[in-house]
């Protein structure tokens, strides 16, 4: 068993520090989940290399893989820029600090923002979780409020 090289380790690790900057603040850009297609067709390509070399019945696998990658190939409509000033109008207090994540629901993986805001007093009195698709740009159910307790 050989020993891992250290100065190959350090190199890796100095390369990823130099990558993550803890000083950044602003948007993320998530990657478009219609970018599913391309493995769509790289499955395609699989299913018929294995109906020619192996045998047709066992190309049902990455075929079936496939179609899900084209049906799951939802386009990110709206982005986090969108999401929050969306997600603020729909609760009834004056909206401070907010944050934005993407989660996929169901068999096809449809995206949804979830999005957390917190009311712009200090410290903040109410806070809410609103569901909005991220294909169309409406709210998903009714948004999650709550009071805070008081701190302090």
């Amino acid at each position: 068993m050989t020993q891992p090289d250290p100065d190959t380790e350090k190199d890796l690790g100095e390369i990823i520090a130099d990558e993550i900057d803890p000083e950044m603040v602003g948007p993320y850009r998530f990657p478009d989940p219609s970018r599913r297609r391309v493995a769509g067709y790289i499955y395609l390509l699989l299913t018929v290399l294995v109906a020619v070399v192996i045998e047709p019945w066992v190309a049902l696998l990455p075929l079936g893989v496939a179609i899900w990658h084209f049906l799951a190939a939802w386009p990110l409509r709206f982005e986090q820029e969108e999401a929050l000033p969306r997600a603020a109008r729909a609760v009834d207090f004056a909206v401070g600090h907010a944050s934005a994540a993407v989660a996929f629901h169901g068999l096809r993986a449809r995206p949804q923002w979830s999005v957390i805001l917190y009311s712009a007093v200090e410290p903040p009195d109410q806070r809410a979780l609103v569901t909005l698709d991220a294909v169309t740009g409406e709210v998903v159910g009714e948004p999650y409020v709550e009071k805070l307790p008081a701190t302090g």
